[in-house]
This record gives C-alpha cells, sequence and structure tokens, in this order.
C-alpha cells in the first residue's frame, strides 16, 4: 500500500517518540514534591538528580549522533527507545537520591539519542523549504511530553503510588521502540512511499549534500567542530537550555514551594507552559519560509530572525518576581516556554541546514553537549542559590542568556548564502 505525503506520517512517529521521551523525562519533576518526601532529600539534593540526568545526556548526545550516523536510524533508535524504556522501570527501585541520581543518569544516556535521531530523519525525509516546519512539528514532542506529564503521571501516582508511575512511562517507551523498528525506513527504501513523493523528496536534497555523501561515511568530528557555523549553533543552544531545564525540572518546585501549591493544583495547571511550547515550536517552523517569501531572507537569515522574535519574548519569565499571584507565574512560564521552544526549533533546524546527511547526527550531538552543558550548569546553581537568594535572580538570568544568544548567533551566521547540505569540511 502507498500513502501519499508519507514524509509527515514519518514526523508524526517522530513526535510521538519524542513525546514519550519527554513523558519519561518529565516525571521526575511532576513528582519532585512528593519524592523529596518520601525519599528525604534537599532541594539542594534535587540539583544532583536533576545534574546527573543532564550530564550523561550531555555527554552522550554526540556518542548517539556519531552511533545512529554509522548503524542507521531505523535500528539505532530502536535499540536506544528501549534501553531508555528499561531505565526508566529502574526508578521504581530507588531507594534515596544517590540510587535516583544513578537511574535518571542511565536514562540520559539513552534519551541523548532522541533530538540528533529527529533532526537525521528530517534531513533525509525533507527538503530544504520543508525542514524548518518539520522540526517545528517534531519538536513540539518535547513539550506535548513535557504537558502531559503532570496530569498522566500524577494520576498514576494517587491511584497505584509513585513506583507505578516510573514504571507506566518507561512502558511507553518498548511500544514506541516496536513501531519505530518494522515501520522506519529511508525515503529511497520505504515501501510504502509514492514514486511522486520520492522523486519530490530527491530533487530537494541539495547537490552539494549527494556530493558529500559521496565519500567517506563516517562522520568527521574534527571537522565538525572546527567550523564557525557549528559554534554559531552550539553557543545559542548553551545559552537557551537553561531556560528549558528550568521549565522542565523546578515548575513543580518552584509552585509548591514559593507559590503555595498543592499537587492537585499543581496537576491542573503545570501543563499549560508546556501547551504554549507546543505553539512556540509549530509556530517557530512556519515563520522561517514565511520571511522567505515575503521579505526574500536567504534560509539562514530567516531562522535568525525568528530566534530573535523568541529571544524578546524571553522577556516574559524574567519578570515572574513581579507576578502578584501563582496564576499570573504561570502565564509568564508559559510565554518563555513559548519563546524558548520557537528558538529550539529553529536552531536545531540549521543543524540540518548546514551539515551533510553522513555527519548531522554527529554535529546535532555536539550541540546538543552544549546544550545541556548550558542546562546541567544552569540546574546545580538553582539548586545552591533557590533556598537563599531564591528564584527571581536566576528567570532573569534566562532572559539575559537567550538575547545574548541571539546577538552571538547573528554574529557567526547572519549573512551566509551557503545552501544546506554543505559539509562541515567547507571553509568558514
Amino acid at each position: 500500500m502507498k500513502v501519499k505525503g508519507l514524509r509527515w506520517w514519518i514526523i508524526a512517529m517522530i513526535c510521538l517518540g519524542t513525546i514519550i521521551n519527554y513523558l519519561a523525562r518529565n516525571s521526575l519533576a511532576v513528582m519532585a514534591p512528593t519524592l523529596q518526601q518520601e525519599l528525604h532529600f534537599s532541594t539542594q539534593e534535587y540539583s544532583y538528580v536533576v545534574g546527573a540526568f543532564q550530564a550523561a545526556y550531555g555527554l552522550m548526545q554526540p556518542v548517539c549522533g556519531y552511533l545512529l550516523d554509522l548503524v542507521g536510524l531505523k535500528l539505532g533508535f530502536a535499540l536506544f527507545a528501549v534501553i531508555w524504556s528499561i531505565a526508566s522501570c529502574f526508578h521504581a527501585f530507588a531507594g534515596g537520591w544517590g540510587m535516583l541520581a544513578f537511574f535518571r543518569g542511565l536514562l540520559g544516556v539513552s534519551e541523548a539519542a532522541a533530538i540528533p535521531a529527529g533532526i537525521k530523519a528530517v534531513n533525509e525525509w525533507f527538503p530544504l523549504r520543508e525542514r524548518s516546519v518539520a522540526v517545528g512539528w517534531f519538536n513540539a514532542g518535547t513539550s506535548l511530553g513535557a504537558m502531559l506529564a503532570p496530569p498522566l503521571v500524577i494520576s498514576v501516582q494517587l491511584i497505584f503510588g509513585w513506583q507505578a508511575a516510573f514504571v507506566a512511562t518507561g512502558l511507553l517507551g518498548f511500544i514506541f521502540a516496536g513501531l519505530w523498528f518494522f515501520f522506519f525506513h529511508s525515503p529511497q527504501d520505504h515501501p510504502m512511499v509514492t514514486a511522486d513523493e520520492q522523486q519530490y523528496i530527491a530533487d530537494g536534497l541539495e547537490e552539494a549534500a549527494s556530493a558529500g555523501g559521496a565519500g567517506s561515511t563516517r562522520p568527521d568530528m574534527l571537522a565538525i567542530l572546527s567550523t564557525k557555523r557549528f559554534w554559531g549553533v552550539a553557543i545559542p543552544r548553551f545559552l537557551a537550555q537553561p531556560a528549558w531545564e528550568t521549565f522542565t525540572f523546578w515548575i513543580p518546585l518552584y509552585l509548591s514551594t514559593v507559590r503555595g501549591m498543592d499537587i492537585k493544583q499543581i496537576a491542573m495547571f503545570a501543563w499549560l507552559p508546556f501547551l504554549a511550547a507546543d505553539m512556540g515550536g509549530i509556530l517557530g517552523g512556519y515563520l522561517s519560509p514565511f520571511f522567505m517569501k515575503h521579505f526574500h531572507f536567504n534560509v539562514v537569515d530567516s531562522r535568525l530572525a525568528g530566534v530573535v522574535i523568541g529571544a524578546l519574548c524571553m522577556i516574559g519569565p524574567g519578570c515572574i518576581g513581579l507576578a502578584p499571584n501563582a496564576y499570573v507565574a504561570i502565564a509568564l512560564f508559559a510565554l518563555g516556554a513559548f519563546a524558548h521552544q520557537m528558538i529550539s526549533a529553529l536552531i536545531n533546524c540549521l543543524s540540518a541546514d548546514v551539515f551533510a546527511h553522513q555527519e548531522v547526527a554527529t554535529a546535532n550531538g555536539f550541540t546538543g553537549t552544549a546544550a545541556m552543558a548550558g542546562g546541567f550548569i544552569f540546574s546545580l546553581i538553582v539548586g545552591q542559590l533557590a533556598t537563599t537568594i531564591g528564584y527571581n535572580p536566576l528567570f532573569v538570568c534566562l532572559t539575559i542568556f537567550d538575547l545574548i544568544g541571539a546577538v552571538v548567533a547573528i554574529v557567526l551566521l547572519r549573512g551566509s548564502h551557503k545552501t544546506a547540505g554543505e559539509t562541515s569540511r567547507a571553509a568558514v
């Protein structure tokens, strides 16, 4: 059976995997108030648990990307999904923050494959003009997973206990691994792709990418790291990630300790910022072709225009300290999540734009390491300072970081007219 527009079904499947990935990831955050009481750990010790995931995730992203480039998406992503599912289920055996941190590290090792896998699939299945839209849709899975976590995880926790909540989110990953392994193929090999769509994809892939793919199938790590374009993506991701890690891991604890919400209120309202994040990621994907069509921006400049808009919107969460009540604070969190995902979708898309197929997952993995390094460092800072100076100055830092990141991206990338698919070995 042939399926028209199969590439969009591929994106839907990647989005599903990302939702399940982030549902397992965010289960810790939504249960943090309960786990803090059950396992008797402090806010600082909680930051170590968060940091264990971030450190493992960040270090493994280029490794996962390299493995995906070597063994391919079909087998590689399925195996990583199985491993993260096992790690998630193991959380049920945690007896203290140290063991919980160990299992979070195992989760980070395997979940690091998700974003490089998605970017590689976009590079493989989508022509240049559709890539930002595709990234926007699959990137929405990150916030959809985070959005679903509060009501779903807390519901399971209240009925069956916190251990069951970790097991339930882990079991979903096994289902995705099976779906991915049996239904994903490259466009040239997929039995369900139409001849017209196959030709459309082939025509849309740049000649430079084809030339780059004709050489070694192994990505050149040193060549990737030596380019200005890599740092034009990596530094803004380093500066932007603290916002997402704060929204992901600290909102429930902030609402509980500072705004006085109980766990049921958190379940009712903590998902709203991630709904806004979905809209930001999707809108960010459509902004790029909008700027290309109506303002005749080149590809890179069209991405950067959206990044600037997102950075300006990040002024909102910097004002959370001025919020008169929890509901205004949640609204400002929502604006920040909207802005961050707009930035994230467009910055991630640049990896698919400027690196060839055989190295795009590796390149995105290295930029992911930079991102998680920023998130890891900032989470430890939050754990150290939240109970002394409070959260408000830390929220202001998130605004400053993204504004600086936008400037760095403009300085390093603006005006580039190189087409997508040029390898990292191109002169810069």
